[in-house]
């Protein structure tokens, strides 16, 4: 049985221009899968990402599943994880919701033979407000309710998307899992002053890896995002790590290292209160 595998977190700095935003993350995953990757994850908004948020409510997609043909967005991905022959975590996709003014923010997961075996919508909606700095996804976005998890050839792995990083109830709910995987479009601000370490506590706290994926850079309109796309182990220790600008991160999960962590500090096995 193989105990290692090689996971990568892309990370990009998407724009208005959906076609370019596709060639971009087309061409990281196929950095990613020259370097071995069997995993690859993209950001969050890597599709799109534009200073008029009602563009994502005229990009949004119904459901490949409940619709007759899948729309471009879900083509690409299931097309990019057959060809490069990749587990491919599709950043998220804006899918259509109850409401007509709002979308579903999706993650979706396909397999190497390029099928479906995961949806997660959003639950956490970002909103901060500082200065002239605003944001306020429930605006736009309807949130999911769903906790989502999937099995893959490393093991269990659990579903979130950024802002859920600050709600470590979130996490604990996966119950045992080897990695959790989080797409994310952090701020500047908010990312410097807690991007690192929130990950690195939700890693220790559960005792397994996190893959983050995310958008780094100046956007063409203006917006800073925070990057530091990054693998993180199960001791909080980060085993890989692409900084600034598009890029991947490639790292190794090892199994043998969370059973040993697991082993040494059985701190999963000693919980009082909740799962």
């Amino acid at each position: 049985m193989t105990n290692s595998f090689q996971l990568a977190a892309v990370q990009m700095v998407s724009g208005a221009d959906v076609d370019a935003n596709l060639r971009e993350a087309d061409r990281l995953i196929a950095e990613a899968a020259a370097q071995g990757a069997q995993c690859v994850a993209l950001p969050e908004y890597f599709c799109l990402l534009s200073p008029d948020e009602t563009a994502k409510v005229r990009l949004r997609e119904q459901d490949a599943v409940l619709a007759e043909n899948a729309g471009p967005l879900q083509s690409f991905l299931a097309d990019a994880a057959r060809r490069y022959g990749v587990w491919l975590v599709g950043g998220t996709i804006p899918l259509v919701a109850a409401d007509d003014e709002r979308v579903r923010n999706t993650t979706l997961v396909f397999n190497a033979e390029g099928q479906r075996v995961a949806r997660y919508d959003k639950v956490h909606l970002f909103g901060f407000t500082r200065g002239d700095e605003q944001y306020n996804e429930s605006r736009t976005i309807e949130a999911g309710h769903d906790v989502v998890s999937f099995e893959a050839p490393w093991g269990k792995t659990g579903l979130v998307i950024c802002y859920d990083l600050r709600f470590p109830e979130l996490f604990r709910s996966f119950g045992d899992v080897n990695l959790i995987i989080l797409p994310a479009a952090f701020t500047e601000t908010t990312g410097r002053a807690h991007w690192e370490i929130l990950l690195r506590a939700r890693a220790i706290e559960n005792q397994c890896y996190v893959l983050a994926s995310a958008q780094g850079g100046t956007h063409p309109h203006g917006r800073r995002t925070f990057g530091h796309s990054m693998l993180i182990d199960p001791w909080g220790d980060i085993v890989a790590q692409h900084a600034s600008g598009p890029g991947v991160a490639v790292g190794t999960m090892d199994l043998n290292r969370l059973h040993d962590i697991r082993e040494s500090l059985p701190a999963l096995k000693h919980r009082k209160l909740g799962v």
